[in-house]
């Protein structure tokens, strides 16, 4: 045999026994919760320790958030917290720093650096730092894998099958090589099938995700988020891209998983009367600045009139306040 045949030959045998003996080490895990917790991996503690330094009003913090595009101030001075269970909508006009605020939670854009004049933001979920003046914390990618984020063009890969998109939610806990390859442990499975199922889309799960209406595809994006058992959900305008019927179908869903699993959502909406309608708080931007943050009821049309303007009326799908 040659040399490079029987290191193939070796890797093979390697590669077998690591992936049965993670299945047979996933099974035990499963059918054994109640009796043990397994191993503690340095995912598995950083989040146990970041659950016993946290309480209901801290799970999500945003403190003095600005952000600067060359002469422009996307964000200033945003200060703003989320207790565990709440669901948020975050409202204000095109340009308003609210795509930008939830890219700064997640960790996708870096806040301004702190001046004489000006104390850097600091953003934290879970107890843990997701960034400070400026720079993101080292442990930035095991909070991610707590926060779900889904948008308005979905992110989901078309050529690939709706169950697959779905399963790529549990990346974080599986390792990368077997999502490239395929090899989705049981659990995984049954997890994006019984998601899927949820959010009512397990008849498509076979078909490839470009093929789907938007809807579909915006319900798939929220299924993935349930198979990497996020504990916050950042959507940004996910009904921006659907017709009605389909915005308030994937808004009761958000809300119904907000109210029966407790999941914390914090989501940018352009359509008022769906904040007013879904949300138990709202959170307003203008101009980068945060403008208003309080009950649905304290929206009436002065205020609305302050946010966006005479033409407030644009904003609403369904009819405005009088």
């Amino acid at each position: 045999m040659r040399p490079a045949a029987a290191r193939a030959r070796r890797w093979e045998a390697v590669w077998t026994a690591e992936a049965g003996a993670c299945m047979k080490s996933l099974a035990r895990r499963c059918s054994s919760t109640a009796r043990s917790r397994g191993p503690r991996t340095p995912a598995r503690a950083f989040k146990e320790d970041a659950a016993d330094d946290m309480t209901d009003a801290a799970v999500l913090s945003v403190r003095n958030a600005t952000r600067t595009f060359g002469r422009r101030r996307a964000l200033e001075g945003v200060s703003l917290a989320l207790a565990r269970g709440e669901m948020v909508a975050l409202i204000g006009p095109s340009g308003s720093g609210k795509s930008t605020l939830l890219r700064a939670i997640s960790g996708l854009v870096a806040l301004d650096r702190g001046t004489r004049d000006h104390e850097g933001g600091r953003i934290e979920a879970f107890g843990q730092t997701v960034q400070a003046d400026g720079r993101l914390s080292r442990q930035v990618r095991l909070t991610r894998t707590r926060i779900g984020v889904i948008f308005q063009q979905f992110n989901l890969i078309d050529r690939l099958s709706l169950f697959t998109n779905v399963a790529l939610g549990a990346l974080g806990r599986i390792g990368t090589w077997r999502g490239l390859t395929g090899l989705w442990p049981a659990p995984v499975r049954a997890a994006a099938m019984a998601a899927l199922q949820r959010v009512g889309v397990a008849d498509y799960a076979g078909q490839r995700a470009g093929a789907l209406s938007g809807g579909q595809q915006q319900r798939g994006a929220i299924a993935r988020a349930l198979v990497q058992q996020a504990e916050i959900l950042l959507a940004d305008e996910p009904v921006a891209s659907l017709d009605p019927v389909s915005a308030r179908r994937v808004l009761e869903l958000l809300r119904g998983l907000n109210k029966s699993d407790g999941l914390t959502v914090l989501v940018t909406l352009h359509q008022v009367d769906y904040a007013l309608r879904y949300c138990d708080r709202v959170v307003a931007l203008k101009a980068g600045r945060l403008v208003y943050d309080g009950a649905p009821s304290g929206l009436n049309r002065e205020r609305l009139v302050e946010i966006y303007g005479p033409e407030f009326e644009d904003v609403f799908w369904e009819g405005a306040p009088k």
